[in-house]
């Protein structure tokens, strides 16, 4: 990648791709079983909520398997969301919102009151754990019945630490020798970012918004299941794992 793609926002998913791709190779993987998931449990041509969306990068894959769906996006960060929308500009199935998951009113800014499916991937592990039971019970209000809650994230199980530490040493290995081939990893890809004439206000904000990186709990696949059922989802299970990350099904 270029130090500067400017409004080419395909190169830009392209960039994200790469960067989480070097931090998750089975991340393509999850995304297939996300979708087979919705559309075995709602459909072809669901109506689905983008949740802490970034890029779209569910939403771009939503709409090239299942051409008839719809997505909504919500995010705060502005330079993720940026990409967002201008890689989808013009797409009438797609639309996007700017709002804090923190905030208890953030589903008032969304244009519908319920969806058929509501995704999100790799994003809410920044949440700590009482936060995030609270976003589930706004997020089982916003399932229709019968329609489904996913979230693929990193999910940690404290009870294998030699399991843990292994993957984890093999992982990082992988990792040192992509980046020897010219990965970049997430704080060089938002460097990148800073640099670009279009991106680098909007990068200046999402720092002033978040800060740097942090991460919260990333509880177990267990703990996620449990706390799914108790705000109202009726059966909970993974769909999908590899050693570090689980993708959890909430149907409602």
């Amino acid at each position: 990648m270029t130090t500067s793609t400017g409004t080419d926002w395909q190169a830009w998913q392209e960039s994200w791709d790469r960067q989480q791709e070097w931090y998750m190779p089975d991340r393509e993987e999850r995304f297939r079983i996300m979708l087979d998931m919705v559309e075995a449990l709602v459909g072809p041509a669901p109506r689905v909520l983008d949740l802490a969306c970034g890029t779209g990068s569910i939403t771009a894959r939503l709409l090239t398997r299942l051409p008839g769906a719809t997505s909504t996006g919500v995010d705060l960060d502005p330079a993720l969301l940026a990409i967002a929308e201008g890689t989808f500009a013009g797409d009438e199935r797609a639309g996007f919102v700017t709002a804090d998951l923190k905030d208890p009113d953030w589903a008032a800014k969304l244009p519908y009151d319920t969806y058929d499916a509501v995704l999100t991937a790799t994003a809410l592990h920044w949440l700590h754990s009482e936060p995030l039971a609270a976003l589930y019970g706004q997020v089982a209000g916003l399932v229709r019945d019968g329609g489904v809650f996913m979230n693929a994230d990193h999910m940690i199980d404290e009870t294998t630490p030699r399991i843990n530490a292994a993957e984890r040493e093999l992982r990082h290995a992988r990792m040192d020798r992509a980046r020897s081939d010219g990965a970049l990893d997430w704080a060089e890809w938002w460097q990148v970012a800073a640099n670009d004439p279009v991106l680098a206000a909007p990068t200046a904000r999402r720092f002033e918004i978040y800060g740097e990186h942090a991460d919260g709990d990333a509880p177990s696949a267990q703990w996620h299941a449990r706390v799914l059922r108790e705000q109202g989802f009726a059966e909970t299970r993974p769909v999908w794992c590899s050693p570090s990350d689980t993708l959890v099904l909430a149907l409602k």
